[in-house]
C-alpha cells in the first residue's frame, strides 16, 4: 500500500474512534489503485487502470464491502468512497461501453458539463442516470433527458434522486433524422378539406443524402440544395443549420425565476439569470421577441443555447407524430394561470370563437394555485398530465398545446424580399430593427438581427395570410394542407392555421389555453413581434 494511501486509513480510524464521526468520504484516482483494495474491469474483463475520460465507457456499478459504498466522481473521473469504518475496504468498479440505441444510428444524446443526464419514473421522480445504463429508448417512446441545477457545484451519483428544488431547467433530446415528404405544401387558399393528419416516417442518422437516386433537401436551407417530391426522405433542416446530431429542447416554455404570481412572470426584459425550464412555474411572458432572443441566447452560450426556430419547433411536431412518439393530439395545458406542465383533464370537444372565447363545457380551462390541481386541469405531477406530452409519458416535451402561444425565430422578409421585417408599425414590433411590414418605416432604436442566420428562419413577403406555399419543408405549416375554409380550425387535428403575412410578419406556436382543440402542436398562426401577456418562449440547446 502506498505511504499516501495508509495515511488515509489510518486518519478514517482515528476519526471515527476519537471524533466519534458516522460518515466518512474520501476520493481516489487513479495513482492510487492497489489490486488488494480496488478491482477494476471494463466489459467484464480485469484491467488495472482506470479507463479515460474521452474512452467512451461509462461505470455499471460499484460494490465495495464492510458496509462502504462507492460511486463514480465523472468530473474528477475518480472513485469516491462512502461511509468508510473499517480498514482495508475493498471496492470492485465495473466499467462498460457508454450506452447506445442501435435506430439512433449514431444520433445519441450528447452532453456537456453541466447538463446531466436522467431518467424520470412514472410520478416525475428524477434520478441521475448512469451513461452505461439504458437511460433512454426511443424505440419504446422514452426520449432523452437531462437536468441543468442550480447551484451546478452539487454533485449527483449515478441513480441518486435529484430533488426538484435543486433543478433550474429541464430538456430533452431530439436525435437528428430524415422523415419521408408526404406532401409538398403547395397551397395558395382555402379548400374545404380538413384533417389530414397521418403517421410520418422518420429515419434516425447523420447522413445528409436523403434519397438514394438523389438529393433532397429545403431549398430555403442555406447552402443546401436537391429537389424534394413526395415520397423522398429528406434530412430535416432544423438539424443542418447547426450542424449537430441532434439538439436539446426546453422541457417546458421558459418560466420567470422567482415569479409567485402570474403578472410576475410578465417581463419585458433581457435576462438570462431569471430562466428556469420547469414544472409548475409561471410562463415567462409580455416579453418582446428581441429581448426572448438575447435571454436565451446569453442563457447557456457554451451550450449555443437560443430561443426556439420555427423549424425546429416542427422537428419536435414531426417526431411526435411518428411511432417514435404520441402520435397522436397531445392534451392540451388549460391553465388560466399560466403555469408549466399542466394537461387538461377531458379532451376538448370545441374550439375557439373568432370574436370572444368562453369558458363553455366542451372547452373548460381554469385558474389554479401554484403547483394545484384543479377539477379541469392537473399539474405535471400528476399522471395524466402525461398526456400533454409528446411521448405519453415522462420524457416527452410539454406545454406544445396550449399555454401560451409560443413565439419562434421565424420571420417574414419585407416587401423587396431582402430584409427581416420588425413588426407590423412603430408601436407593434419585435425590438430588431428592421423595416415596418404594414407601414413605411424602419426601426433603428432597437438591436440587429443576429449576424448568423442560423438564429432564425426567414420566410417570403405576401399581402396576406393564406398563401401557404412560403412554408420550409419541415416547419409543420404549409405541408398540413391543404386547408379547410376556415384558417381557425383546419390544420391537423382542427388546430389553427394561418400564415405570417404584412401585418403579422412573425410566427408563434401551440395555441392557447382557451383555444379548445384549435390549439395543438400543429397550431400556425401570425403575430407582430411585441411585448404581449399571451406570448411565452422556448429555449434550444444545440453543440
Amino acid at each position: 500500500m502506498s505511504k499516501k494511501l495508509l495515511f488515509l486509513f489510518v486518519f478514517i480510524v482515528f476519526s471515527f474512534v476519537l471524533l466519534n464521526i458516522k460518515y466518512y468520504e474520501f476520493e481516489l484516482s487513479e495513482k492510487d489503485i492497489d489490486s488488494s483494495l480496488i478491482g477494476l474491469t471494463i466489459d467484464g474483463s480485469s484491467v488495472t487502470t482506470f479507463p479515460s475520460n474521452t474512452s467512451g465507457y461509462a461505470i455499471d456499478d460499484i460494490q465495495c464491502d464492510k458496509g462502504a459504498s462507492g460511486v463514480w466522481d465523472y468530473k474528477n473521473w475518480g472513485l469516491k468512497i462512502r461511509n468508510v469504518t473499517q480498514s482495508r475496504t475493498k471496492c470492485q468498479i465495473n466499467f462498460v461501453s457508454r450506452y447506445s440505441e442501435s435506430i439512433l444510428n449514431g444520433t445519441d444524446p450528447v452532453l456537456k458539463e453541466g447538463l446531466i443526464p436522467v431518467t424520470i419514473e412514472n410520478d416525475g421522480t428524477v434520478r441521475k442516470a448512469s451513461l452505461g445504463w439504458e437511460w433512454y429508448d426511443y424505440e419504446t417512446k422514452r426520449w432523452a433527458n437531462a437536468v441543468i441545477l442550480n447551484n451546478e457545484t452539487e454533485v449527483y451519483y449515478d441513480g441518486d434522486v435529484i430533488p426538484e428544488e435543486k433543478i433550474e431547467s429541464y430538456f430533452v433530446w431530439i436525435p437528428r433524422y430524415k422523415y419521408k415528404i408526404f406532401d409538398m405544401g403547395n397551397y395558395e387558399g382555402l379548400t374545404s378539406i380538413t384533417n389530414k393528419q397521418q403517421m410520418i416516417e422518420v429515419i434516425f442518422g447523420t447522413d445528409t443524402t436523403t434519397d438514394t437516386s438523389s438529393s433532397c433537401a429545403s431549398p430555403l436551407v442555406s447552402g443546401v440544395s436537391g429537389t424534394c417530391s413526395v415520397g423522398k426522405f429528406m434530412t430535416h433542416p432544423a438539424f443542418l443549420s447547426f450542424g449537430t446530431n441532434g439538439m436539446w429542447v426546453g422541457k417546458f416554455e421558459t418560466g420567470y425565476k422567482g415569479a409567485t404570481t402570474t403578472s410576475e412572470a410578465q417581463k419585458n426584459e433581457n435576462n438570462p439569470n431569471k430562466i428556469q425550464i420547469k414544472p409548475n412555474v409561471y410562463s415567462w411572458r409580455g416579453i418582446q421577441v428581441a429581448n426572448a432572443y438575447l435571454s436565451s441566447y446569453n442563457y447557456k452560450r457554451e451550450m449555443d443555447s437560443h430561443m426556439m426556430k420555427n423549424t425546429e419547433w416542427g422537428a419536435v411536431a414531426y417526431l411526435q407524430h411518428s411511432r417514435y412518439g404520441s402520435h397522436r393530439n397531445i392534451r392540451i395545458n388549460n391553465n388560466a394561470s399560466y403555469l408549466t406542465g399542466y394537461a387538461a383533464v377531458k379532451e376538448p370537444t370545441c374550439g375557439r370563437v373568432h370574436t370572444t372565447t368562453t369558458n363553455e363545457e366542451c372547452n373548460k380551462y381554469e385558474n389554479t394555485s401554484w403547483g394545484k390541481d384543479g377539477g379541469y386541469t392537473v399539474n405535471y405531477f400528476h399522471s395524466n398530465s402525461v398526456l400533454a406530452s409528446t411521448t405519453g409519458n415522462y420524457s416527452g416535451v410539454f406545454d406544445m398545446s396550449g399555454g401560451s402561444w409560443d413565439m419562434v425565430m421565424g420571420v417574414m422578409l419585407d416587401s423587396s424580399n431582402t430584409t427581416p421585417c420588425s413588426g407590423r408599425n412603430e408601436t407593434f414590433n419585435s425590438g430588431f430593427n428592421g423595416p415596418y411590414c404594414e407601414v413605411t418605416g424602419f426601426k433603428t432604436n432597437g438591436i440587429s438581427f443576429p449576424t448568423n442566420q442560423k438564429y432564425y428562419d426567414i420566410y417570403p413577403h405576401a399581402p396576406y395570410d393564406i398563401l401557404f406555399t412560403r412554408r420550409i419543408l419541415g416547419d409543420a405549416t404549409g405541408e398540413l394542407g391543404p386547408f379547410g375554409n376556415d384558417w381557425r380550425a383546419s390544420s391537423w387535428y382542427g388546430n389553427v392555421a394561418q400564415h405570417i403575412w404584412k401585418g403579422y410578419p412573425w410566427f408563434i406556436r401551440g395555441g392557447l389555453l382557451e383555444f379548445g382543440k384549435a390549439s395543438g402542436i400543429f397550431a400556425f398562426q401570425q403575430y407582430n413581434g411585441s411585448n404581449d401577456s399571451l406570448f411565452a418562449f422556448r429555449i434550444v440547446l444545440s453543440f
